[in-house]
């Protein structure tokens, strides 16, 4: 089933979370409509946070009892100030805590005693310092939000935003347009969120929840998200994550989100410092925290943007298009220069223009004349210059063509007012409304928005207006790609026997260095289920002979050292060995190397192995990020991996079928497919690697930090992994890691 948004309007009564709702949506919903409001630390020095939020709580109009308290002062804003909370007229529902970092813990424990549901931190000096004391309080903070189960955002935050409740407990002085708007953003950074915010209703979009979080010592963005995608106002949810520490809670409220057809919209930053013991195989140094938050978090229907001005133009783009039924676009443009911008643009990021259906073609073709251009995109040209009804006529047969799922319209708002402009405006707004297809308005060019065009958008809700043709790109092909996902992901578990995971226990407490070596790394894989080459371990050149005769020529004679991570770059690996003669002297080249290498490794032996012949070198792989856990790597192996960087990612663990789909993301995939007439390689033993690898690496835990399968040979009859590394995320790795 596609995912839908919902393009309903605003439910009119205020909404309430059902009884049977999770406690964290009823604490969150506690916190974001509350009876009242008390301010602790209320100080009328200028300029102060406590000042800034009592004004724009008075300002706003905030309906509940409102209520200052200071031991030391009797009245302040012109109001009474109390004491404490038993001198209070009613029990405290809602309390911002503005005191010193050091009296907070307190507050809220007495908060929470005098009936409190729910409290906002804005107090810092916490866990975002590094000293011990601050470290101290962190904990104890984060105790005392637990024990009194109060909802908890910050410390060290800016304050939230209900529209619905004219609630404003923010510092922001910019004017804020206080509407029960579609959007609903959360982040730890106070001045990103509100600057999301201030963009978004620039724009005219309304914005019904802003939560700033901070340091998340009791509710995090997850929480969050899982309340905003229960609330039906909001339609779209906009985060700013700088981490996920719990990676289990993202993707349950992301599925949550995509069950209720909302789309969510993250700004991520960083890459992860958890993955230094990884780094030292290749799949670790690939799988970035980036490329692995994007592997699990775009099955979850998560939409990443790479900055804010693509954050504020995707969420233009969902709050105003309604999801299409497929990808065929069409464009509408008066200008041939700017027809051919939008081709190179949308072929840029891999999306095309359909080609005109005969009977839409035939009737552009008598209506515009010459002057024009009669293809997709439409430049209407002179015709509809000249004629304004020829060019609406153009944008309806687009608009009513069964064959087209998206129609573009190059063109920007007027900055001032604009008889012609403006009723056209209305008149494609008005066709947009009975339209079963989004249709979108691109300004190639940024333009800043008057007070005027602010007040013109805001009447045309049936169209998404954007700024910035590269980015409006990015926006629509972010739209098709949520279009085509299933509503609901099912929960992926390990399909490991229990004889395969009674070997990894017994090779992870046998193991005492950084990694496992090449034979204990294959015979693991091996009760996984993965394809390895036929091969054993020589402790002298009689027996690597021996060896390979059992074998059968051509053998390849590797370095077997749990101290040598990377065999190639020392000279450890022999290829094409056709005789005995060559093998005993490939075992004895190798020992040699190894004698005169710096730390004198402990040389295990070495291995004599079957020369599998490659129609093409794979890398599969899996690695252990410090953020989101585990994650399965496929793509072009060899030597030169980390200069082809064609690789892609996947949550783990995965199953056949997800197997696939990782494949087929890669170029290697589409080679294995049959490329350019030659036949298919053996796909069943690439799935097989890696349904296996990601049952071992989820079945690990946290022990393994990575596992490198390079190369993983195949052919049209088989595939094999022919080296291996397994890094363990032990002591040991990470002393090495550091080095």
């Amino acid at each position: 089933m596609e995912a839908q948004v919902s393009a309903a309007s605003v439910p009119a009564r205020p909404w309430s979370p059902s009884p049977d709702a999770s406690d964290i949506v009823k604490r969150i919903h506690a916190m974001l409509h509350p009876r009242n409001i008390v301010l602790v630390g209320a100080t009328d020095k200028p300029g102060n946070y406590a000042e800034r939020i009592w004004n724009n709580l008075v300002k706003y109009g905030y309906e509940g009892g409102l209520y200052p308290v200071n031991a030391k002062r009797d009245t302040i804003w012109g109001v009474p100030c109390y004491k404490d909370f038993a001198s209070l007229p009613e029990k405290p529902d809602h309390v911002l805590v503005l005191v010193p970092a050091r009296f907070a813990v307190q507050v809220i424990r007495d908060a929470a005693a005098a009936g409190a549901r729910s409290a906002t931190i804005v107090t810092s000096g916490f866990s975002e310092l590094q000293d011990e004391e601050s470290q101290k309080l962190a904990a104890e903070l984060q105790k005392a939000a637990r024990e009194t189960g109060l909802a908890v955002t910050g410390p060290n935050c800016l304050g939230n935003l209900s529209a619905g409740e004219k609630l404003f407990t923010n510092i922001d002085d910019r004017i804020v347009t206080m509407e029960q708007g579609a959007v609903a953003i959360a982040g730890q950074s106070g001045a990103i969120v509100m600057a999301i915010r201030q963009a978004l209703e620039d724009r005219g979009v309304g914005v019904g929840y802003m939560v700033t979080t901070g340091n998340e010592t009791g509710l995090e963005t997850p929480d969050l998200m899982r309340y905003f995608a229960e609330d039906p106002s909001i339609r779209v949810i906009v985060v700013y994550l700088e981490g996920v520490r719990n990676t289990k809670a993202f993707r349950d409220a992301c599925k949550a989100a995509r069950a209720a057809s909302k789309p969510v919209i993250a700004l991520k930053l960083g890459s992860s410092e958890g993955g230094r013991a990884a780094a030292m195989a290749h799949t670790g140094a690939l799988a970035g925290s980036i490329e692995t938050f994007d592997a699990i978090a775009t099955r979850e229907g998560v939409i990443r943007v790479s900055g804010l001005d693509e954050l504020i133009e995707t969420t233009e783009c969902f709050v105003h298009a309604t999801v299409p039924k497929g990808d065929r676009l069409a464009a509408v443009t008066l200008s041939g220069g700017k027809r051919g911008m939008l081709i190179d643009a949308f072929y840029a990021q891999g999306l095309n223009f359909a080609p005109l259906s005969p009977h839409v073609s035939s009737e552009l073709a008598n209506m515009l004349g010459p002057g024009s251009i009669v293809g997709n995109p439409l430049d209407a040209g002179f015709a509809a210059v000249v004629d304004p009804s020829v060019y609406m006529k153009s944008i309806k047969l687009m608009i009513d063509d069964p064959d087209i799922d998206i129609v573009i319209i190059d063109s920007e708002l007027p900055k001032a007012p604009h008889e012609q402009r403006e009723r056209n405006l209305r008149m494609v707004n008005e066709m947009a409304s009975r339209a079963s297809k989004p249709v979108i308005y691109i300004s190639a060019m940024s333009i800043g928005f008057t007070e005027f065009t602010k007040g013109l958008r805001k009447s045309l809700p049936h169209l998404a207006v954007m700024q910035g043709m590269d980015r409006a790109v990015t926006a629509i092909k972010s739209l098709l790609a949520y279009a085509k996902l299933r509503k609901e992901v099912p929960d992926i578990v390990s399909s490991s026997k229990p004889a395969a995971r009674a070997v990894l226990e017994k090779a992870l407490k046998s193991a005492s260095g950084a990694a496992l070596d090449e034979v204990a790394s294959k015979k693991l894989l091996k009760a996984y289920g993965i394809p390895i080459s036929k091969e054993g371990i020589a402790q002298t050149a009689a027996e690597a002979v021996k060896i390979a005769k059992q074998i059968g020529f051509p053998v390849v004679a590797k370095v077997v050292s749990a101290e040598i991570l990377h065999k190639s770059d020392i000279g450890g690996v022999v290829l094409n060995l056709t005789t005995a003669a060559e093998v005993k002297k490939a075992f004895a080249d190798i020992t040699a190397r190894v004698a005169r290498l710096k730390g004198k490794p402990k040389l295990d032996g070495i291995l004599i192995a079957q020369q599998v012949k490659a129609d093409l070198e794979l890398v599969v792989g899996a690695s252990l990020d410090a953020e989101m856990g585990p994650v399965v790597l496929f793509g072009t192996g060899g030597v030169d991996i980390e200069l082809m960087k064609d690789v892609a990612l996947s949550g783990a663990p995965l199953d056949e079928a997800e197997a696939r789909l990782l494949i087929g993301r890669t170029k290697a995939g589409i080679k294995m497919r049959g490329y350019r007439g030659k036949p298919a390689l053996h796909e069943v033993s690439a799935v097989k690697a890696l349904v296996g690898l990601s049952n071992l690496i989820a079945d690990a835990g946290d022990r393994i930090a990575s596992i490198d399968v390079n190369p993983f040979l195949i052919n049209t009859k088989t595939g094999v992994a022919v080296d291996a590394l397994i890094v363990l995320n032990n002591a040991a790795a990470k002393r090495a890691a550091k080095h």
